[in-house]
C-alpha cells in the first residue's frame, strides 16, 4: 500500500482582469414589443398595488425567469439605476412548480426604482417600435453593439435600451409570490428582507412579537393565531414557513438484555461533540462521556428519552469493541453529550437556540455528530431553519457537523426525501447501507434544493438480520438507522482532523474522496451520495500501489488561485494514469436567497498544461474563452455552486495519454461570487487527487523526487508517526519533576 502525500507549495493568485461585454441576445433570439408591453404592464400593476398597500416602504417584485438563469442572463436594465445593481436587491429565489425548473427571484426596491423601469421599458417600446418595426434578434442587437447600425435615440441610452431587450427574452413576467402552504402548529416563519426592522414590520400588522421568539433578522417563531394574522394582512412577506414541531425519525432496535462490558478509564483520546436526546450515566462507559442536560427542567423525563442518545454515544466511544466487525482501527473517543431533545418529540426553534450557546461555549471540539433527524420531507425551495444554522455556524468555525440522513417509516414504501437538518449543505451527511453496500430499507433520498447532492457518503447503520450493536439506557440493543451509521464517520473525521492534524477541508474531501471509485455509480447518488466510505481508516489513508494520492489546502485570495507545476510521471513519453480530484470549501451561505443559497463558487480545473490553459479531466470549459454553458447545464455537468466538487476518468479502455509542456500538470480554482459582496475572500479550500496507473506499475517515488525536484515539500502522512506526535502534543506535564 502507498502512503497517502501531502504535498506543500505556493498557490498563485490572480484577479479576474475580464470585464462584461455589451448586452447580447443568444443566437436566433428574437424580441417583439408585445412582450416588452406585457412586461410594462405587470410593472404598473406592481406599482399600483405597492402604492395601496403601504405596510412596507417599498416594493416586492418576483421575476419570473424562461429558465434556470445563470447570474450574467439575470436583469440588468430592470430594478437598477446608476451604481445601485439588481442584483443587490434580491431577497429570495426558487424554482417554479411547472414540469420545467425555472428560476423565481424576487427583489425588493423602492418605488422610485419601479418608476424607473416602467420609464425605460415605456422608452424601449418606443425606439423599438420606430426604429425596429417592433421587432429585434440577435443580429441587430450586434450591429447596434459593432456600430453598423446607427442608433440616433435621445428617449434613452443605447446601452440602457439594449439591457431592457436582453431582459425581456430572460423574463416571462413580473409578479409577487404568495405562501400557500398551511401550517398549523406553531411555525418558524421567514420574511423577505426588508429596510424595516422585523419587530416593527410585525407590530405594524398586528402582530406582538417577542425578541425572544427571533432566530435571526428575518426568522421567526410565530403561533398560529400570529400567522394566520400575517397571512390575512401581509402574505407576500412569507419567504419560507415550516412546522416548528419536529418527530425524531424512527429507530429499529431489538434483543434488549442486561451486559456489563468492561473498559479502561480515557487518557488523551480526542473528543467528538455529540447534540442528541439524553444521555444515561450509569452506562459502563460513563467515564468517558462528559453530559449536559440543555432541556427545560419543566420536562419530566422517562428511561425512553435516554435510550436514542446514549446509544449513539456508545458507538462513539466504543463501536469497535461492540462491533468487532465494524472496527475501523480509529481506537476509542471520548465524548461531550449535550441533551436537547426528549421524547419523540422536539422544538426546531429550541434546539435552534441550544446548538448556538453549544458550539460557542465548546470552542475545542472540531468534530459534532447530530442523529436528530425529522420526518417532514424538506422543502425543495429553501433550506431547513435548522441547516441553515449549523452552515452559518461551520463557516464563522473551524468546525465541522457529522449528520444523519433521516430515515422513512418501515411501512411506506415509496421513497422519501430526507428531512432537516440533513439538508445543510456545509455539513458531511451520512446514509446507510446495509452489509452488501446497498442502501437501507429505510433510506431517503436526496438532493437537496433539486440540485445539491446529499447525502455525502453512506456508511454501516444496521438493516435486515444484521444491525448494528449499542449500549443503551435499558442494556444492549441491536439498531437500524442513519442515527447509527453518521457515529462511525464521525470517529473517522475526528481521526483525520484531532489525531493526525488534517484541516476539516482535506478531511472531507478524503472522506468523500475514499467512498468514489473508477467506475460509474450502479446506485443513485440521490441514495448513497459519492458512495460507501471504506471500513479501515488505513483504506482512506494509503492508496494500491497502482495508485497516488495526495493532498493539497490553499486559499482564494482572487480571482484565480493555480500551480501549473505538478510533475506527472512519464513512461515512453505518455501519462499512463487516469485521474480522480475532490475539492471541499465551507462556503457563506444565504437562507434568504432560496435555491441560489450558496453565495461563493470554487470552479475546479485539474489536467495536462497545454500552452497556458489546463485541459481538465472533465472536459471544464465554463470559463473559456467563448464558450457558452447554459446555467442547468452547469449545475447538472460540473456542480456549479456545489461546495463539494468531484471530478473524474473513468475507467474503461483506457489509453496513455499524450504529454504536453514536459509532463506538467496543474489545478486552477475559480472564485466567483454570486452577490456583490465578496464572501469568497479567504475562503479555504482542500484538494484530495488520486492517480491510476493504467498498467499497474507503482510510481509514487518518480512521482515524490520530481515533486521535489520541482521546490514541493512532500511528506509521508505516516501514521505511527502522527499519532507519536499526538500522544506527546497532548502528554500533561508535571512540572514540579520537570523542575
Amino acid at each position: 500500500m502507498n502512503d497517502l502525500l501531502q504535498l506543500k507549495g505556493t498557490f498563485e493568485q490572480k484577479s479576474n482582469n475580464s470585464r462584461p461585454g455589451s448586452p447580447e441576445l443568444p443566437s436566433e433570439a428574437t424580441v417583439k414589443v408585445e412582450h416588452l408591453e406585457k412586461l410594462k404592464n405587470d410593472l404598473e400593476a406592481l406599482k399600483e398595488f405597492w402604492s395601496e398597500d403601504t405596510i412596507l416602504n417599498g416594493a416586492l417584485v418576483s421575476v419570473f425567469y424562461i429558465d434556470v438563469i445563470a447570474k450574467s442572463r439575470r436583469i440588468s436594465g430592470t430594478l437598477t439605476k446608476g451604481s445601485i445593481t439588481a442584483n443587490s436587491s434580491i431577497v429570495g429565489a426558487k424554482f417554479s412548480k411547472s414540469d420545467r425548473m425555472k428560476h423565481i427571484i424576487t427583489h425588493y426596491v423602492s418605488l422610485e426604482m419601479l418608476n424607473e423601469s416602467i420609464e425605460r421599458y415605456k422608452k424601449s417600446i418606443t425606439v423599438l417600435k420606430k426604429q425596429f418595426n417592433g421587432v429585434i434578434d440577435c443580429e441587430d442587437v450586434k450591429k447596434l453593439n459593432q456600430k453598423k447600425i446607427s442608433y440616433d435615440n435621445s428617449l434613452i441610452a443605447k446601452t440602457n435600451f439594449l439591457k431592457i431587450i436582453v431582459d425581456a427574452h430572460y423574463v416571462e413576467k413580473f409578479s409577487i409570490v404568495m405562501q400557500e402552504e398551511e401550517l398549523k402548529e406553531n411555525s418558524i416563519i421567514t420574511i423577505y428582507k426588508t429596510d424595516t426592522d422585523t419587530i416593527e414590520l410585525m407590530d405594524k400588522i398586528g402582530i406582538n412579537l417577542l425578541s425572544a421568539r427571533l432566530i435571526d433578522d428575518t426568522t421567526m417563531l410565530l403561533t398560529p393565531d400570529q400567522l394566520a394574522i400575517l397571512k390575512q394582512k401581509a402574505p407576500y412577506l412569507i419567504s419560507m414557513a415550516i412546522s416548528d414541531i419536529s418527530k425524531l425519525t424512527k429507530t429499529d432496535f431489538e434483543n434488549i438484555d442486561r451486559e456489563t462490558i468492561n473498559i479502561p478509564s480515557p487518557k488523551n483520546e480526542p473528543t467528538i461533540g455529540v447534540i442528541d436526546t439524553m444521555f444515561d450515566e450509569n452506562v459502563y462507559f460513563s467515564e468517558w462521556v462528559d453530559f449536559k442536560n440543555m432541556v427545560s427542567s419543566d420536562i419530566e423525563l422517562s428511561q425512553d428519552d435516554y435510550f436514542h442518545g446514549t446509544a449513539v454515544s456508545s458507538i462513539i466511544v466504543d463501536g469497535p469493541s461492540i462491533n468487532p466487525d465494524l472496527d475501523d482501527g480509529c481506537g476509542r473517543f471520548k465524548v461531550r453529550h449535550f441533551g436537547v431533545a426528549a421524547g419523540r418529540y422536539f422544538s426546531s426553534f429550541s434546539i435552534l437556540r441550544a446548538i448556538n450557546e453549544i458550539i460557542s461555549s465548546n470552542k475545542d471540539i472540531k468534530v459534532w455528530n447530530l442523529s436528530l433527524g425529522a420526518p417532514v420531507e424538506v422543502n425543495p425551495n429553501f433550506i431547513s431553519p435548522e441547516a441553515a444554522i449549523l452552515d452559518k455556524i461551520q463557516y464563522e468555525n473551524d468546525i465541522i457537523f457529522i449528520i444523519a440522513g433521516t430515515n422513512k417509516n418501515s411501512m411506506n414504501k415509496t421513497v422519501e426525501a430526507i428531512g432537516a437538518p440533513a439538508d445543510s449543505i456545509n455539513s458531511l451527511v451520512v446514509n446507510s447501507v446495509d452489509f452488501e453496500n446497498k442502501p437501507a430499507k429505510y433510506s431517503r433520498k436526496g438532493p437537496v434544493l433539486s440540485f445539491f447532492t446529499k447525502p455525502d457518503v453512506s456508511y454501516y447503520g444496521g438493516d435486515g438480520n444484521k444491525k448494528i450493536r449499542v449500549c443503551t439506557s435499558m442494556g444492549e440493543a441491536f439498531v437500524a438507522g442513519t442515527s447509527f451509521a453518521a457515529p462511525w464517520i464521525s470517529r473517522k473525521m475526528s481521526y483525520l482532523i484531532d489525531v493526525l492534524g488534517l484541516s476539516r477541508e482535506v478531511a472531507k474531501a478524503l472522506i468523500i474522496n475514499s467512498a468514489t471509485g473508477w467506475h460509474p455509480q450502479k446506485i443513485s447518488s440521490s441514495l448513497i451520495g459519492h458512495g460507501v466510505v471504506p471500513q479501515k481508516i488505513d483504506d482512506i489513508l494509503k492508496s494500491p500501489n497502482d495508485e497516488i494520492r495526495f493532498i493539497l489546502s490553499g486559499v482564494s485570495e482572487k480571482y484565480d488561485t493555480y500551480n501549473y507545476n505538478l510533475p506527472v510521471p512519464i513512461d515512453k513519453e505518455k501519462h499512463p494514469f487516469i485521474a480522480k480530484a475532490t475539492m471541499c470549501y465551507f462556503p457563506y451561505c444565504s437562507r434568504n436567497q432560496g435555491v441560489d443559497y450558496t453565495n461563493t463558487e470554487l470552479d475546479i480545473y485539474f489536467g495536462r498544461i497545454n500552452g497556458k490553459e489546463i485541459k481538465s479531466i472533465n472536459n471544464n470549459q465554463q470559463c473559456t474563452d467563448g464558450n457558452h454553458l447554459y446555467e442547468g447545464n452547469a449545475r447538472k455537468f460540473y456542480r456549479k455552486w456545489d461546495n463539494v466538487k468531484h471530478i473524474i476518468e473513468f475507467s474503461k479502455n483506457n489509453k496513455p495519454k499524450k504529454v504536453y509542456d514536459k509532463g506538467i500538470w496543474g489545478i486552477s480554482i475559480k472564485t466567483k461570487e454570486r452577490l456583490e459582496e465578496k464572501f469568497g475572500d479567504g475562503i479555504k479550500f482542500g484538494i484530495v487527487v488520486t492517480l491510476k496507473e493504467i498498467n499497474g506499475v507503482n510510481r509514487i517515488e518518480d512521482f515524490i523526487r520530481n515533486c521535489s525536484l520541482r521546490g514541493w515539500l512532500v511528506n509521508r502522512v505516516d501514521i505511527d508517526n502522527r499519532i507519536d506526535i499526538y500522544n506527546i502534543a497532548e502528554e500533561n506535564i508535571d512540572f514540579d519533576d520537570v523542575f
